[in-house]
């Protein structure tokens, strides 16, 4: 223990001396998080962006999309600029035609059968169709119905992910590269104590990065918190832990920055795209579903949320947090097996 105390004490003040670390590694993803939670506080509806051709589409079409609501409307002068824009995404659909109108649009983008939809409504209502019967339409409301506050915890899991995991791969590999792990060698040092010193120092910087996040999302973004402390410290811990681990092994025998940085895209990528932080889970197949379940970074993000948003226990965020501790004990042992110094 003296050893692994005095390892990560060097280790804080190493990470002292180089503030550009401290800014990369930890006051970045917190500030990455901050950006993204302005950019999606606003919980009005986003207008959608239909194209139409100066003579080649109908007055009274023009005048019907204008009047719709969550519709921009695009004049284009140049047809071949009215195609590359639609290719390119500036505009979702594209409508031509004096006399029938005809709908140009990318069926693979699911944000177009939106604007289709919305275009049709407002064509045909413009030539006289009625509802057959009027839908009422309630809005959700309440504490974390907001998407932003379904979104702050999965950012908060993704900047859990992104420091453990590249602050202490590169760490380790930057001092393999400059010789210093040839050093330690000669030492006294308990392989098992060096590598957890780093993940020591990891869990101090946690402290903060997770209490700026937390503390800015409830006090300027309005997020509710309704969980207990206590658990949602422990999760958090767990949490740095489990990506702690994750970082050992992929920085146990790799030699240089780029074949460190090539195995930390191979563990983040997956996670990033398929573990709910932008939209969820549930939109892949049945299938699939258990095996991201069984990731890391989902019982993270998973247990934030039910604890953040609907005050779950530490009884009800057992299972994600077994999830996490598994991954962040099985590769520790692993990484501490096939360490080498050299």
């Amino acid at each position: 223990m003296h050893q692994t105390f005095e390892l990560t004490r060097t280790r804080l003040l190493h990470l002292l001396r180089e503030p550009e670390m401290v800014f990369w590694g930890f006051v970045f993803p917190v500030l990455l998080s901050m950006v993204l939670g302005f950019a999606f506080k606003d919980g009005q509806v986003e207008s959608v962006r239909v194209g139409v051709l100066a003579g080649a589409t109908g007055d009274h079409f023009v005048e019907a999309l204008r009047a719709a609501e969550a519709v921009e409307v695009v004049v284009f002068r140049d047809p071949n600029e009215a195609e590359r824009r639609l290719r390119t995404g500036g505009v979702l659909v594209l409508v031509r035609g004096t006399e029938v109108p005809e709908l140009q649009l990318d069926p693979t983008r699911p944000e177009s059968d939106v604007a289709a939809l919305r275009a049709e409504d407002a064509l045909q209502r413009a030539a006289g169709r009625a509802d057959a019967v009027t839908i009422g339409r309630t809005n959700l409301e309440g504490a974390g119905s907001r998407y932003v506050d379904w979104l702050i915890p999965g950012l908060l899991g993704m900047s859990l992910m992104s420091t453990g995991i590249w602050g202490i791969g590169f760490a380790i590999v930057e001092a393999r590269q400059k010789k210093l792990l040839k050093r330690f060698l000669v030492t006294p040092m308990a392989r098992h104590s060096f590598l957890l010193s780093f993940i020591f120092s990891r869990l101090l910087f946690l402290i903060l990065e997770v209490g700026v996040l937390v503390v800015f999302a409830i006090l300027v973004l309005g997020i509710p918190f309704e969980g207990n402390v206590v658990v949602f410290s422990l999760i958090a811990l767990v949490g740095g832990l489990s990506f702690s681990g994750l970082a050992v092994l992929v920085g146990s025998r790799a030699k240089t920055a780029e074949g460190v940085g090539g195995l930390i895209y191979l563990v983040f990528l997956p996670m990033g795209l398929t573990s709910g932080i932008f939209f969820s889970y549930e939109k892949f197949s049945d299938g699939l579903i258990p095996w991201i379940q069984a990731l890391p970074l989902t019982a993270l993000n998973d247990a934030l949320r039910a604890n953040m948003l609907e005050g779950a226990g530490l009884m009800e965020v057992l299972p994600q947090m077994g999830v996490q501790l598994a991954w962040g004990i099985v590769p520790f042992v692993l990484g501490l097996r096939i360490f080498r110094w050299s």
